[in-house]
């Protein structure tokens, strides 16, 4: 399995982002799409192996579209210029669980482990599980297999003050002020040299396991007392 050429194609699409181009290279498309396809159901495997929810995830749930949603954007570009894939139980890339996305994308590939963007009801439970588990969740952090790989939180939208209900002297405040409990690896074009990438995208993911691990014993009990 290869990702080159499908950054290969990607570069293309960002450099002719319009549908003339995309439909007089649609075969060239439809190669590199299975070719992801292949890689992400590879990598559903290999997760199984230490995240057994993640055995009975639909390929097909977990792939996010090529076509942009253009309607309300200034952006007109009908395409967008990454693959991705959230590969979470309980609904794939609509799971409110934490998850493992690959992204990739020419201009910089990632990998992430955790919750994206929660609702709030959601966000709100998570920060309060933090705040009273933070001695688990630091051990989480400072475990070296995860350290290896994720060293921050993802920052954007986080707020400048702690949140109403807790305790403004929280020695670890700032991680009560995150938006997103999610956490990333960056992905260098030397990292796809590999023959084994994607068993080298699954050690990464499985790193980052413990922390899915403790976001989601939350959101399903949340989930649980919403029925």
């Amino acid at each position: 399995m290869s990702i080159q050429p499908i950054l290969d194609y990607l570069s293309e699409l960002k450099n002719n982002n319009n549908r003339i181009w995309f439909n007089q290279n649609r075969d060239w498309y439809e190669e590199v799409r299975s070719e992801f396809l292949r890689i992400s159901s590879a990598l559903i495997t290999e997760i199984s192996k230490f995240d057994e929810e993640i055995k009975y995830v639909n390929l097909k749930d977990c792939l996010f579209r090529i076509y942009r949603d253009i309607r309300f954007s200034p952006d007109k570009s009908p395409y967008k210029t990454n693959f991705g894939v959230y590969i979470a139980a309980g609904g794939g890339r609509k799971s409110p669980r934490g998850g493992y996305y690959l992204h990739l994308d020419p201009t910089g590939s990632f990998v992430s482990v955790g919750i994206w963007n929660p609702e709030p009801k959601v966000l709100k439970v998570l920060r309060k599980s933090v705040f009273e588990n933070i001695d688990e969740f630091n051990e989480i952090r400072s475990n070296p297999e995860f350290s290896t790989y994720f060293s921050y939180f993802l920052e954007d939208g986080k707020l400048k003050k702690i949140p109403a209900g807790f305790p403004k002297d929280f020695p670890y405040a700032e991680f009560l002020k995150l938006r997103h409990y999610i956490v990333d690896y960056k992905l260098d074009t030397s990292f796809f040299e590999d023959n084994h990438v994607v068993s080298r995208l699954a050690e990464i993911m499985k790193a980052g396991y413990p922390l899915n691990q403790f976001l989601n014993f939350t959101v399903d009990e949340l989930l649980l007392n919403s029925f």
